[in-house]
């Protein structure tokens, strides 16, 4: 799909329709909601990591309605199973064949919430669907819904029965976003707001699935210079060559970054990705796939520290008039 036919205003009125949409239910986390559907817009996935109450499930719940999608949610728990993840096939004895029964990942928008609560093979189970939009049962490779979009939740204060997500699980979540409590007025709002009935019950949808589905296939399109481009790489091979950090940054993390790029351009109303796009979007797409060392650790840094310091101590491309190649035919 290319970018004609205003198709930039369409993602930039998307993005204002859902985002107020949205804050009918989240009071006051603008930009939380737009990273939100940064990753939307990518085809990614997001890990929701902050305590518990700050209106992670709210969020999925008013994301799914507002692009009107499906919407399911699973709790996590140990005694999890990975059918009852993906779904399970049961013998018909009227007519002596197996019916497949799809679990709650066919849906537009799964909340798994407090993932790490299952087991690994459990968590496993999410890993083919979020890399390949599909599962397999029984040796059949089942499609999933398009668009797809997995929102973990992780309670960071718990951690008695949790089983931590292994590094190439949280490598599949595109960004990590942490809500954070409400600002004093913001509670207030949500207060009245709640007073009656909660908002979530008259919440309707702005878009549509296949709406979504058509701006995403668009995001590919937007300009990024080489410039740019080689900023991004050298960002991320700051963090292999770094000496507190024992993991660096993936090639996952590359595309990643790049995606979500063009995703906040897009919906800022540019076809161009600016220097600032990158830099809003480092830590919360890379800092989830880092591990600090621990003689870092001790010393009190911590891995989203050592990621900036890592960014600000890089030089950033000079803006320039954005110059993008003609296209033959």
């Amino acid at each position: 799909m290319s970018l004609q036919n205003g198709t930039i205003a369409n993602i930039r009125a998307w993005g204002e329709q859902v985002t107020n949409n949205v804050e009918k239910v989240i009071v006051g986390k603008r930009e939380v909601i737009g990273l939100t559907l940064v990753a939307l817009l990518a085809d990614g996935h997001i890990l929701l990591q902050d305590v518990p109450g700050v209106g992670k499930t709210m969020m999925a719940r008013a994301l799914a309605i507002s692009i009107g999608g499906t919407f399911r949610r699973l709790q996590f728990t140990p005694d999890l199973l990975p059918n009852d993840v993906i779904g399970v096939s049961i013998y018909n004895q009227g007519n002596g064949t197996f019916e497949f029964h799809p679990g709650p990942v066919f849906s537009n928008v799964l909340l798994a919430d407090e993932i790490n609560r299952a087991t690994p093979r459990t968590q496993s189970a999410l890993l083919e669907a979020m890399a390949e939009r599909q599962v397999t049962v029984e040796g059949q490779a089942k499609v999933l819904d398009r668009p797809f979009l997995v929102m973990a939740t992780e309670n960071p204060v718990e951690y008695e029965g949790t089983f931590p997500l292994p590094e190439a699980q949280l490598d599949r979540f595109m960004l990590r976003i942490q809500m954070g409590y409400p600002a004093p007025d913001a509670e207030r709002q949500m207060v009245r707001s709640q007073q009656i009935r909660h908002p979530i019950q008259e919440l309707t949808p702005v878009s549509s699935s296949q709406e979504l589905v058509t701006l995403q296939q668009a995001i590919g399109e937007i300009y990024i210079e080489d410039a740019l481009v080689d900023y991004i790489i050298t960002i991320i091979n700051a963090t292999r060559q770094s000496s507190e950090l024992a993991l660096g940054a993936s090639p996952r993390s590359t595309l990643s970054l790049v995606r979500c790029s063009q995703a906040r351009a897009a919906l800022l109303g540019r076809d161009y990705v600016l220097p600032d796009d990158i830099k809003a979007l480092v830590l919360p797409v890379m800092a989830h796939r880092l591990i600090a060392r621990s003689e870092s650790i001790m010393r009190g840094r911590k891995v989203e520290t050592i990621l900036a310091d890592l960014l600000r101590s890089l030089d950033v491309p000079v803006e320039a008039p954005v110059v993008k190649p003609t296209r033959k035919g």
